[in-house]
């Protein structure tokens, strides 16, 4: 195993003890080692390789894949699955026995409560990291105020409709 596959799996391991409450929490940091740190990906790859993890049937941190097959093909995808997701598996299973063992205490619902606000604060970090990336000019702009106007407000629309209406939009608008 080569320095650059053993990086995929120390970074994506790394990701993954970090990632408190999902993955979208550690995307801030992902961006930053796997655009600015190791010069894996520009800018415009990772937003498309997100981009694609957020389509696709599953979850959306499955992109780790097609950043580690990027890097060092069908083995570098292989190790950056097994280091974003089996330290957070393990932690979890740890931490799920452990939460079921303090059940009724009041600890246990301090910290659910004071973990919250963080988890927000995280996740909102990883969705401003992905829209720098993608809000390029005063159309995406617009487009990304109305999109999310509309989600917010129109609810008996699949909000997927918006997001696949301002794709399509954007395809032809930006060329």
């Amino acid at each position: 195993m080569n320095d650059t596959n053993l990086s995929i799996f120390g970074v994506f391991s790394l990701l993954s003890v970090l990632a408190i409450g999902g993955g979208t929490a550690v995307l801030p940091e992902m961006k930053s080692l796997v655009i600015g740190g190791h010069h894996w990906l520009t800018d415009d790859q990772f937003r498309d390789i997100y981009g694609l993890g957020q389509v696709a049937p599953g979850p959306n941190m499955l992109m780790v894949l097609v950043i580690g097959y990027h890097v060092s093909g069908y083995l570098g995808a292989l190790l950056a699955f097994i280091g974003f997701f089996l330290p957070a598996s393990l932690i979890s299973l740890g931490a799920s026995r452990l939460w079921d063992h303090f059940e009724g205490s009041p600890w246990r619902q301090s910290l659910q409560m004071g973990m919250a606000p963080l988890v927000i604060g995280l996740m909102a970090a990883g969705t401003i990291a992905i829209a720098r990336t993608a809000i390029e000019g005063a159309t995406t702009v617009v487009l990304a105020i109305v999109v999310f106007l509309g989600i917010w407000f129109v609810k008996k629309i699949n909000p997927a409709l918006f997001i696949l209406a301002s794709g399509a939009f954007g395809f032809f608008a930006l060329q």
